[in-house]
């Protein structure tokens, strides 16, 4: 069964839609009101070319919040359960935000561009229009807009190379999330050592939607020696380092603890922040789920799967599995989940209604494959 998406003004498109074309695109989603661009026609070869040489993606749909004012600081902190002390400017912090129920609704990278401004570089929701509720409700001195701002990102193992050739040894030496503001040819960016894999990567935050086809030819151009090729946010490599993905993953009751972030949720800080009361009540009565791997048998899968598998354990379903993939690397099936903690340890007797029929599973810790984000030392010498 085959599906084609129209193209249309009603859905934005990126500064960088012409170049994703031109390069071969042949699937979009959907992801903050824009076209994402998720497949070009070979996942096994962008498969390749992240786990060992380099992408480029275009992930504009990666929208910037930003909260400029004197209260810009205290409104980031009324929308996380983590805690903000002593985040400095340049620097980038992974946080979860919540409703008043303590579902977790996106899970952005802060950071933090001066005393007063920062970004919320947010997964797919209208965390914006949550921002500007709570800024008016409570008379907050801070302006909360979208700013001109479409990360372009390039990911692998040879993205250290290729990220030092464009802009020498500063990007290679940034801890991770860390970032800073710099020109390429007179184009603005912050460039941020950060991106969705674990095959290390960086982001180009470009701040002129005007040159965006620019940019992407000079990535382009200084990736040729390293085997670049178009990507997107692989959906084999994230199964395998066990990455969240928001409303993939989760659900209406999904909670940070659930989900194995537990330690980015300060429940004894003093800030009033959203779903505090919820999220203490959670805890209390303890996760009645965890997030994790599963392995299952049989012939390889040929696709990923386009709803949840149910998983069953005594013909009782017990959980679910929101992403589904066969390893290249491990040879084997696997999927992360959601299960019951009851049996979030069961090593037999568990079944996934697979759209290839039932096959055994066996749940695993996450993630599959350990990150391999580190800078190559020879390029900092």
């Amino acid at each position: 069964m085959s599906f084609s998406i129209a193209i249309g003004p009603r859905i934005r498109k990126s500064p960088f839609f012409d170049r994703t074309v031109a390069a071969g695109v042949t699937h979009f989603s959907t992801y903050n009101h824009m076209y994402m661009p998720v497949n070009y026609g070979d996942a096994l070869a962008e498969y390749d070319r992240l786990v060992n040489h380099v992408d480029i993606r275009d992930v504009a749909v990666q929208r910037q919040v930003r909260l400029k004012g004197p209260d810009a600081l205290r409104l980031a902190r009324i929308l996380t359960p983590r805690n903000l002390d002593n985040l400095e400017v340049g620097k980038g912090i992974y946080m979860p935000i919540c409703n008043t129920k303590g579902t977790l609704v996106n899970d952005p990278v802060l950071l933090r561009i001066s005393e007063d401004e920062l970004w919320l570089s947010i997964a797919d929701n209208d965390t914006l229009m949550m921002a500007e509720g709570i800024a008016f409700a409570m008379g907050l001195d801070v302006d909360v807009s979208e700013p001109d701002v479409s990360p372009l990102s390039i990911q692998g193992p040879k993205s250290h190379h290729v990220a030092k050739d464009l802009f020498g040894d500063a990007p290679l030496r940034l801890s991770y999330f860390g970032f800073y503001e710099t020109e390429l040819q007179g184009i603005p960016l912050v460039v941020a050592r950060s991106g969705w894999s674990k095959q290390g990567g960086y982001e180009f935050y470009l701040r002129d939607g005007k040159k965006g086809g620019q940019l992407w030819d000079l990535v382009m151009e200084a990736g040729k020696p390293y085997h670049m090729g178009p990507g997107a946010p692989n959906y084999i490599e994230r199964v395998e380092s066990g990455m969240i993905s928001v409303n993939a993953d989760t659900d209406a009751n999904s909670n940070p603890f659930e989900m194995g972030l537990d330690a980015l949720c300060d429940l004894d800080q003093e800030v009033a922040f959203v779903g505090k009361a919820a999220l203490k009540k959670i805890k209390a009565e303890g996760a009645r789920r965890r997030f994790c791997g599963i392995f299952m048998d049989g012939d390889r899968f040929t696709s990923t799967n386009e709803n949840q598998w149910p998983i069953l354990l005594d013909q009782k379903c017990v959980g679910y599995a929101t992403a589904a993939a066969y390893s290249p690397r491990l040879d084997r099936n696997i999927a992360v989940c959601l299960v019951s903690t009851e049996v979030s340890e069961a090593t037999e007797g568990l079944v996934v209604e697979t759209s290839y029929g039932k096959r055994h599973g066996t749940i695993t810790s996450l993630p599959f494959l350990p990150p391999s984000t580190k800078v190559p030392k020879e390029l900092l010498s």
